[in-house]
């Protein structure tokens, strides 16, 4: 009985893994998502939302100021649910107008049901992740958008 539930366990992440690479998506990791959006795909390159556009004002705990990048996936959803595969990806500056930290959200199919299926993750400007996975305090305070898929800085369509 128990190796046949090792063995079904190893063949359902082998299938999920597999099911991940077909949809060119990367599993919830804070390593492989700051290498994909500052290597593979760097977030600087892509674009902003039309009604975010630039730097724009912010509130905590985000900071002051930031600049919201978005993915083709998350640029090309008209409507919640944003697609699989959606990245956005803030850049938290000071009034001082330094970067402070840099937040994303990825979404990744059957992550989080219960919140939109997004990854969270915070990192230093240098990419040290901070706070990843299913941080509460990111959940609490994106809940009170949950019917615009837990965003904030852009209304879908």
């Amino acid at each position: 009985m128990k190796k046949m539930i090792i063995s079904m366990s190893v063949m359902f992440i082998f299938l999920a893994t597999a099911v991940m690479a077909v949809a060119g998506m990367m599993s919830p990791d804070p390593g492989q998502l700051w290498t994909k959006i500052t290597k593979e795909s760097p977030y600087t390159q892509w674009s902003f939302w039309p009604d975010h556009a630039d730097m724009q004002p912010g509130r905590a705990p985000h900071g002051p100021l930031h600049k919201v990048y978005v993915n083709d996936e998350a640029l090309t959803s008209t409507m919640p649910s944003a697609k699989y595969g959606s990245i956005v990806v803030k850049e938290n500056y000071g009034k001082d107008r330094l970067l402070k930290a840099i937040t994303v959200m990825y979404k990744v199919t059957d992550y989080n049901t219960d919140s939109g299926d997004w990854f969270w993750a915070k990192y230093s400007p240098d990419g040290k992740a901070d706070k990843f996975g299913k941080p509460a305090g990111c959940i609490a305070c994106h809940s009170s958008a949950a019917d615009n898929d837990f965003i904030f800085v852009h209304q879908f369509r």
